[in-house]
């Protein structure tokens, strides 16, 4: 049986053999995650087609809730984030089945579901229509969600877009952000879109699957990452929604653990697990050969004693993998930053830092997301798992629905 502890030359093996990674990903993830700037531009043009005067109508919200479950909970993230803390108005996102209580009829919510169908975006888009709420929708065509939309004279944009919505991220996304930058709450460009897919596609192509991990940075950050327990730690709230985005891809592609984190705060809690059972031991100062003697060792053999000194290899160590986003980033996270950094490479811990480019917020958060989407599906190609597959999902859905 394969795990996600399979060795880094096994691993390697499986990326850079073309036919090996084609019947590795069997459901076309690859695929999916190269579509992503075909995403941008699709639903740039269901925003031009949708009526959204509904929302345009000379006032703005008080607060703009996006209701979201699983993977559509990016793209609440995403406007979050981009709006920033110079927004005019509260920007945030809630999930389960219930709006917080102070939600109401001053305030926009934006329901996302690529299916339409989630229960919990459901609930939560129905609770918005009982307060009074101005009330948005992205996601299928002909489903509940359009249905409860238009029955409560809100707007609706179309999701054509196949796959789950993991597969889907900017999709869901960019229709936030248009509806978002109309009503002045965030401040996009209409030429920072086509700049943002432009960008996905560069990484892309030095992503593809024909090419050698040694010069494709998804596939060196999967075999990075193999055997280890990935740290993923952003500075900025760009950074955090791709660290968080990260971890819930590595789970979901590569079925593998993470854990993400903020700076300044991880230098408060995580940064102490440098110093634990996951990080490298420290060398053993044994005293000199000569005051041994043969009690010292009592009934160890000469083998036994090699082991002690050469220490037991841990199954899983701790990786660092830094999101740098120089353009967000406050000054003294930046130092938080590269102190972690000199600090686990003084532990023995092995950093992966990634840095962010570009001007635009929406350039740099695309960019750094579409190479780690690539490295999550990678990853699971890498461990002989399939990206796509979600039986533990269904698994937990099946024990946890209500009976009919």
């Amino acid at each position: 049986m394969n795990t996600p502890h399979a060795g880094v030359a096994l691993a390697a093996f499986r990326l850079d053999d073309p036919e090996l990674v084609e019947s590795g990903d069997p459901g076309g993830m690859l695929r999916q995650v190269a579509s992503s700037a075909a995403q941008v531009r699709t639903a740039l043009r269901a925003c031009e087609e949708a009526d959204l005067s509904a929302l345009l109508q000379g006032r703005r919200p008080r607060a703009i809730v996006t209701a979201g479950a699983g993977g559509s909970v990016f793209a609440g993230d995403v406007l979050a984030a981009i709006s920033g803390p110079g927004s005019p108005v509260q920007v945030t996102g809630v999930s389960g089945y219930q709006l917080p209580g102070w939600v109401g009829a001053a305030d926009l919510v934006i329901a996302v579901s690529r299916s339409g169908h989630t229960a919990e975006v459901l609930a939560l888009a129905a609770d918005a229509a009982r307060r009074g709420c101005e009330l948005a929708a992205v996601g299928a065509p002909g489903s509940p969600l359009q249905q409860l939309a238009l029955a409560a004279r809100g707007a609706f944009v179309p999701v054509t877009s196949g796959g789950p919505a993991r597969c889907t991220p900017w999709a869901l996304a960019i229709p936030l952000l248009v509806i978002a930058s109309r009503l002045g709450v965030a401040r996009v460009e209409p030429d920072v879109y086509e700049s943002a897919a432009a960008a996905m596609e560069d990484i892309s192509h030095q992503c593809r699957p024909s090419s050698e991990s040694f010069v494709n940075p998804g596939k060196s950050l999967a075999l990075d990452l193999v055997g280890t327990l990935p740290l993923i730690w952003g500075g900025s709230p760009l950074a955090t929604v791709a660290a968080r985005r990260f971890a819930s891809q590595l789970a979901a592609n590569a079925k593998y653990p993470s854990l993400p984190g903020v700076l300044p705060d991880a230098g408060h809690d995580q940064v102490a697990a440098f110093d634990g059972p996951f990080a490298p031991a420290p060398e053993p100062d044994f005293p000199a050969a000569e005051n041994f003697d043969d009690a010292s060792f009592g009934e160890l053999s000469p083998a036994d004693v090699g082991e002690l000194a050469d220490g037991q290899e841990n199954p899983a160590l701790l990786r660092l993998v830094l999101l740098a986003d120089q353009g967000g980033e406050h000054s003294a996270v930046t130092r938080a930053r590269q102190g972690a950094a000199a600090l686990a490479a003084a532990r023995g811990i092995e950093v992966s830092e990634i840095a962010m480019e570009g001007t635009e917020p929406l350039l740099r958060l695309a960019g750094i997301v579409q190479l780690l989407d690539y490295a999550s599906v990678y990853l699971g190609i890498a461990c002989g798992i399939d990206p796509l597959a979600i039986a533990a999902i269904k698994d937990l859905r099946d024990l946890t629905e209500p009976p009919v």
